[in-house]
């Protein structure tokens, strides 16, 4: 519900803060005090247009800060949905606009789009008044407010069941049908990347294998040449090389070391180091026979790296992703390659899901139409006793395309006036009937609407007293399950609010200042008085005013 609004320099409201309560509250006050405000105000707040015109005059910017307690579990998944928790189950909805025209909005406390305000709103806030855009205005929504009421929650979750298999089942048999020579080339293009894959005959790590292959076999000469400068270093060639150098030196040590023993030691090195150098002059040996340049079986080879590339450029990266690749295609050429025999099946299915779907929907639109007829004789006795006797409400129930709710498109006509043939709400109803009708629905539906907050503003706009007092007695029973905001000109009404907000202005140094609060017993006495009497109250006056506070 609407626990709270303040309102910073909208129009006439330099500074307001409202609090409501979860019941029945009215709001009274002199024409031009700022009711209107309060509805410009809640609307900002549900993403409507706000026109910089409304920022008070001398400001910079308007500040309009909501909060809303006790949400719905509709409005709490509405709120996830854009990225908001509620915290406490409370949400603080804040807009902030500039004479620049640059909105500034955010959801407790953190930043939001406009768009949110307007999504997550309409799960919250429900106004009804003489500008305002009805729902309910809207065909379209006709058939929301059936089934809310209608006792057939199982016959729509079973229908949306077989919609969504029938539907399901429709794709399919599109996609199959969809272009046949498109089918035909698919096939015969998977055929050509299957076979060129296959014909590869890949296998996991061989490019990795390659690279190394042809890398050895492009460096060979430069490896070779090394090889043999080093082998021609170490086993000499027109000269000593370094094993034979190191073998006299050795021989040397070896006869000095027998006369004088601290050599033993060295010569043992040089022993060690004679023998090292010998086996790698012989493993460099082994390496110049294996090493050869072999034009033919590098060519093989680039052959082979290039065939990978370009497979690679076409399926995946790596091997791998190539040959995952290739099995789906595989995967996907034998359904098509089944075509007939897929289609044959599915064409089965979809005749037996088809039948399922009329079925249901038969089943639904019977419903359907006995809830319609039972929703228009309801609204129409609540009419009767809002003074609207007149009023008829037709439901016209027709047929339309399959879609998740049905195929019924549900309209509500309406003949305000006796000889009047029954027309859609649109072409017949003023303001204050459509607030009537929609208290009436409102009531009717009551128990199952999630929407907590209801507004009416001036419902009371060209009816009598004693239609008033039907129309306050109907909002106070709307109240005990939902929070209702009215704005009133009639004393029937405003008697029988929980809380009773007075709006009031007044002038001070050429400014108009409007100030909201909220008013005792006796204050709402004076002020019933003050409606019913003028700006001159009776005795008379304020005594029915005392006997109508007290009967409520």
């Amino acid at each position: 519900m609407l626990s709270n609004i303040y309102i910073e320099n909208v129009a006439v409201i330099e500074k307001a803060s409202i609090d409501f309560d979860n019941s029945f509250n009215v709001l009274t006050g002199e024409t031009g005090a700022g009711k209107s405000i309060i509805i410009d105000s809640i609307n900002a707040i549900m993403g409507q247009r706000m026109s910089k015109e409304l920022i008070r005059s001398g400001s910079q910017s308007s500040f309009i800060s909501a909060t809303f307690t006790n949400v719905s579990q509709t409005a709490k998944t509405a709120f996830e949905e854009c990225g908001y928790e509620a915290e406490d189950d409370m949400f603080i909805l804040q807009r902030q606009i500039s004479l620049s025209g640059k909105n500034s909005c955010k959801i407790n406390g953190r930043p939001a789009p406009l768009s949110v305000f307007k999504k997550v709103s309409g799960c919250l806030v429900n106004i009804y008044g003489q500008n305002e855009g009805y729902d309910f205005m809207t065909a379209d929504s006709h058939i929301r407010y059936i089934d809310a009421i209608g006792d057939y929650e199982e016959l729509i979750k079973d229908y949306k069941v077989k919609f969504i298999a029938y539907t399901q089942i429709r794709r399919k048999i599109i996609a199959l049908n969809d272009n046949i020579q498109d089918r035909a080339r698919k096939i015969d293009l998977l055929k050509y990347q299957i076979s060129e894959i296959d014909q590869a005959d890949l296998h996991d790590g061989e490019f990795e294998e390659l690279e190394e292959q042809r890398s050895l076999l492009i460096n060979s000469e430069k490896i070779r040449t090394g090889l043999m400068f080093v082998h021609a270093l170490l086993a000499g060639d027109e000269e000593e090389g370094v094993v034979s150098i190191l073998d006299t030196v050795n021989d040397t040590l070896s006869d000095i070391s027998q006369t004088y023993t601290p050599l033993g030691e060295v010569t043992n090195r040089i022993q060690s180091a004679y023998e090292e150098l010998k086996d790698c002059q012989y493993e460099i040996s082994d390496f110049l026979d294996e090493i050869d340049m072999d034009p033919d079986e590098l060519a093989e080879i680039e052959e082979r790296y290039e065939l990978i590339k370009s497979l690679s450029r076409k399926y995946g990266n790596t091997i791998k992703e190539i040959l995952e690749y290739c099995e789906k295609a595989r995967q996907e050429l034998d359904t098509l390659l089944e075509f007939d025999m897929n289609k044959e099946k599915l064409m089965e299915q979809f005749q037996t899901a088809k039948q399922e779907l009329v079925e249901a929907a038969k089943r639904l639109t019977e419903k359907r139409t006995v809830t319609a007829e039972q929703f228009s004789k309801s609204v129409m006795e609540e009419m009767r006793y809002l003074d609207m006797p007149n009023v008829v409400m037709v439901p016209q129930v027709t047929k339309c395309e399959y879609s998740e709710n049905g195929c019924d498109r549900v309209e509500l006509l309406i003949s305000a006036n006796p000889g009047e043939e029954p027309k859609p709400l649109t072409k017949i109803a003023s303001g204050g009937e459509l607030s009537r009708i929609m208290l009436a629905v409102k009531t009717i539906i009551a128990e199952k609407d999630e929407i907590a907050t209801l507004i009416f503003d001036e419902i009371d706009t060209g009816i009598s007293g004693s239609a008033a007092s039907k129309v306050g007695k109907k909002l106070r029973q709307l109240s005990q399950t939902h929070q209702v905001l009215c704005i009133t000109h009639q004393a029937q009404i405003a008697a029988l609010a929980d809380t009773h907000l007075f709006i009031s202005k007044s002038v001070s140094e050429g400014r108009t200042y409007t100030k909201i609060r909220q008013l005792d017993f006796e204050e709402r006495k004076y002020e019933l008085s003050r409606i019913i009497d003028g700006d001159s109250p009776s005795e008379l006056s304020l005594k029915h005013a005392e006997e109508m506070l007290n009967s409520k």
